[in-house]
């Protein structure tokens, strides 16, 4: 069993060539959401929704976020799922991963005890779909029970649970709120039906080209797991404990890297120990914590300089004055004046794609 030995630049190249974030700048929506095999969609819009700051990051200015609407809700070449952009050909295996696998026991039951409640929304949908949630009723025979935001959305809690199965489908948006459709109508037909263990090997072999470098297994974290199974082949990174799984096609490939902004919710840095392993990198999302308690800022964009993620940016989006206000840009190592000159440039060419004007630091 051959175990690649890696230094740290060579990992952390491998991990940005995966995550198309050196050159040549792909071109292709399509293209890039099939690489990263997600986007995660997040309201937030202290500068721009996440999905859009991601496909920004590599597509440069060039992006036009319509377009990704026309890729979903019209060509369907990418597909909506709960919390996510994803290329259609992944939905088997993210289906069946939670047919098959479902780990919460109370969700099972509660799915269970409402059969005739899915049976109502199905054929309501069958018959008049595709429909806003406002537009289903609420014929639940035990309400959804939490203490938090979620409690008694019995129609929301449904139409997601029978999504992540399968069973229907996000066909279009109005705003922040989703259209209910049958799968049938929404994706394509010839997409297969596979049992668990050919989903896990999907999922695990396209998450590790999508990040290039990953660890096999790791404590759960939320959303898209970060861990690739037994997915590529072995290798040791110096300086940092165990092994980890590389993508044999990423070794040894020449870099040409450049400067990007990246979202809070970039998969580069998405996994908080790797990012601090490989890149020496540490990042919190501030926007739940009070003002005084924030190191970096509200929605702090990490910056990315080559093969290094070199600081934060703190800047905020105010429409009404067509301004982009920077606030501060925190410098986790000392910019040099090329480093300083790329940033800048970087942070006028994403003003220039919001239509907006500098200001500020």
């Amino acid at each position: 069993m051959v175990v690649h030995q890696l230094s740290l630049e060579e990992a952390r190249r491998i991990a940005v060539h995966a995550q198309m974030l050196d050159l040549p700048r792909p071109t292709d929506i399509v293209e890039v959401v099939e690489r990263l095999t997600i986007l995660q969609i997040d309201p937030t819009a202290a500068i721009a929704p996440s999905a859009d700051l991601v496909l920004w990051s590599r597509l440069g200015s060039s992006y036009d976020p319509p377009d990704l609407v026309k890729a979903v809700e019209h060509d369907r070449t990418l597909a909506e799922t709960v919390a996510y952009i994803r290329s259609p050909r992944d939905l088997p295996a993210v289906i069946a991963e939670v047919r098959d696998a479902e780990t919460r026991a109370f969700t099972a039951a509660w799915l269970e005890t409402n059969e005739p409640f899915r049976r109502d929304i199905l054929a309501l949908l069958e018959k008049e779909g595709p429909l806003l949630s406002r537009d289903i009723p609420d014929t639940s025979v035990e309400p959804w029970p939490s203490s938090g935001w979620t409690n008694n959305r019995n129609i929301t809690r449904m139409l997601e649970s029978l999504a992540l199965r399968g069973h229907v489908a996000i066909s279009a948006r109005k705003g922040r709120q989703r259209y209910w459709d049958l799968p049938e109508r929404v994706y394509p037909a010839d997409l297969p039906t596979l049992d668990l263990d050919a989903a896990v090997r999907h999922r695990n072999e396209r998450r590790l080209a999508a990040l290039g470098i990953a660890r096999s297994i790791g404590p759960q974290i939320p959303g898209e797991p970060p861990y690739v199974g037994d997915a590529g082949e072995e290798a040791v990174v110096e300086g940092t404990p165990a092994t980890w799984r590389v993508h044999p096609a990423y070794l040894g490939l020449p870099f040409k890297g450049r400067t990007a902004l990246l979202s809070p919710f970039d998969r580069l840095i998405h996994d908080r120990v790797r990012a601090e392993q490989l890149f020496g990198f540490e990042y919190i999302l501030e926007m739940y914590k009070p003002k005084d308690k924030r190191r970096w800022g509200y929605f702090a964009l990490p910056v990315l300089h080559g093969d290094r993620l070199v600081g934060k940016l703190d800047a905020t989006a105010d429409r009404k004055a067509g301004t982009l206000v920077i606030n501060a840009i925190h410098e986790d190592v000392r910019f040099t004046r090329a480093i300083t000159a790329a940033v800048r440039a970087e942070i006028d060419d994403l003003a220039a794609w919001l239509g907006l004007e500098v200001t500020g630091a």
